[in-house]
């Protein structure tokens, strides 16, 4: 099975072609650019630049796999739906993963492990897994400080690994073939993953809470 890959739930914007077989993955293409304010105007040339680097044009694609985060608002939005664009264009289903589950597809086993990512305002978003990549815990946001308290005896993955003292074993953001692996499952039984996504707090944006009065003289 040819799956797309996306994610944009981290300031790398990713996309690539994965072959999903009996045997595991092979990732065939991957594009990456690291802007966290340029998702919507990355990732679709990086898509389609990953399709021409791995020979294949979208309709060869069966299926799509995107980081469902958690991640910031904006940019988190961008991947999902393009995705669901995507998945409605092709007629190919859509299957949404933990993003953090995605990095720890990445890491290394037979340790417990913390991926830690950005969440803004001095807050990190993590997820714990135990030495044979399960998760555990989370997702959850919460500031730095509170989660280095209690995270002795793990080894850390992610883009916001620095703040804690274990050793940095894994990558900063997912990999098309992390995002795979991590729904590999799903992709083989037929039955997608729920699309929706672990914002984890609400947007900064909020509706008004009612309509200026306009009066004329």
């Amino acid at each position: 099975m040819l799956v797309l890959a996306i994610d944009t739930a981290t300031p790398a914007v990713t996309a690539g072609l994965v072959a999903l077989t009996d045997d595991g993955v092979e990732q065939r293409a991957a594009r990456v650019a690291v802007d966290a304010r340029k998702h919507a105007e990355l990732l679709m040339p990086l898509v389609l630049q990953a399709c021409a680097d791995a020979a294949v044009v979208l309709r060869d694609v069966e299926a799509v796999v995107v980081g469902a985060g958690p991640g910031p608002f904006t940019g988190l939005r961008v991947g999902m739906v393009t995705a669901a664009a995507l998945g409605d264009a092709l007629e190919i289903p859509v299957h949404g993963v933990c993003s953090l589950d995605a990095i720890a597809a990445d890491s290394p086993r037979g340790e417990p492990l913390l991926v830690v990512t950005d969440a803004r305002r001095r807050e990190v978003y993590w997820a714990a897994y135990d030495a044979d990549g399960r998760r555990v815990d989370g997702p959850h946001v919460e500031a730095p400080a509170a989660l280095a308290e209690r995270a002795g005896g793990y080894v850390v993955a992610g883009g916001m690994a620095g703040v804690l003292d274990g050793p940095v074993v894994g990558p900063d953001a997912p990999s098309p073939a992390g995002l795979v692996t991590a729904a590999a499952a799903a992709l083989r039984s037929g039955a997608p993953a729920p699309l929706e996504p672990l914002y984890l707090r609400r947007p900064d944006a909020v509706e008004p809470a009612g309509r200026k009065r306009v009066t004329t003289g």
